[in-house]
């Protein structure tokens, strides 16, 4: 076996997390093992000389006591990801590991998450959806207000059309579209490959945005399916086509939903409030069809799409207010 300490194992484990899963699923790896660090630390174990092959299955024992003033569902992942370097051990034989023993002790001591009924203001991201429309027809001072007009009406009604997460929506390229058939090929989440269908309305302000940025496209110098769908028009940016970020997504709801709906009511918005509306509009299209609401928001289990059912029931809305609003 290898002298491999705990934390050189560690630090491989996470290598090759990194190169197999997302960047923010490696980053929550990172901070799993770390928690994990220093939960051995408090047992009297130390990482940095101990041997990854005297490893102890009872040490998910005390993280999992670690872990108890985290979230059910932190508690999990970070469980999951402990778990996963156990399993890296016994795969580059490492050491000799009871994984199923492992496996049973994490069920055994592990909370269950709760189930969170996913709440956001439709009401309110459907005035975005209204402003976001009218968007290209606002006054701009200069050619880079324009350009960030056009695009924020693109992105928002992109959000709001398809469902993607903001870290997808961000590392769009314009080679990802297929023009004839409104969809694109793209990697989500857990690296699984998906067809995003796009609206038409969704499709034409694309089209409107990109036919406004044609000049900066064509004097890149880049051919034209290497470039970001989104890009940035800010002077950092100057006429260089750069993809925007996720934290620049975040910022442009931000303050498309300060000038739809004012100090008060705009930040409840986020990016990910138009996944919701994005589940609740083809449950309530759909009437109510859990399956293709599942697989159009690409949810791995139908469980987690059930949780929208309770807000797409406009019948229930009805007898309600019939029973107690009369």
């Amino acid at each position: 076996m290898s002298h491999r300490t705990i934390d050189e194992s560690i630090t491989a484990y996470l290598d090759g997390v990194s190169l197999a899963r997302s960047p923010n699923t490696a980053r929550t790896y990172r901070n799993a093992l770390r928690a994990f660090k220093i939960t051995l630390e408090s047992i009297g174990i130390d990482p940095e000389t101990t041997p990854a092959s005297e490893i102890a299955e009872d040490w998910i024992i005390d993280f999992a006591r670690d872990l108890k003033s985290y979230s059910p569902a932190s508690e999990r992942l970070y469980l999951t990801a402990t778990t996963g370097w156990y399993e890296f051990l016994a795969s580059e034989h490492l050491t000799t590991v009871n994984l199923p023993r492992i496996r049973m002790l994490i069920r055994q001591r592990a909370r269950r998450p709760g189930l969170r009924l996913p709440q956001f203001p439709r009401t309110a991201i459907e005035i975005m959806v209204d402003y976001a429309i009218n968007l290209a027809r606002t006054t701009a001072e200069d050619n880079r207000e324009r350009l960030r007009n056009y695009r924020d009406r693109a992105f928002l009604l992109t959000l709001a059309d398809t469902g993607l997460r903001v870290h997808e929506i961000c590392g769009l390229r314009r080679g990802d579209l297929d023009w004839n058939e409104s969809r694109a090929q793209l990697i989500g989440k857990g690296d699984r490959e998906s067809v995003i269908r796009f609206s038409r309305r969704a499709i034409s302000a694309i089209k409107d945005y990109l036919s406004v940025r044609g000049t900066l496209d064509g004097a890149s110098g880049r051919p034209l399916s290497s470039l970001p769908l989104f890009a940035r028009h800010d002077r950092g940016a100057g006429s260089k086509i750069l993809p925007i970020t996720t934290t620049t997504g975040r910022a442009i709801v931000h303050k498309r939903a300060q000038e739809a709906l004012g100090e008060r009511d705009q930040g409840v918005i986020t990016p990910h409030s138009f996944r919701h509306y994005f589940v609740t509009t083809v449950l309530r299209g759909s009437g109510g069809n859990l399956k293709l609401a599942q697989e159009l928001a690409r949810h791995r289990n139908i469980s987690v799409t059930q949780r929208y059912a309770h807000l797409s029931d406009d019948e229930l809305d009805q007898g309600y207010y019939e029973i107690f609003d009369t």
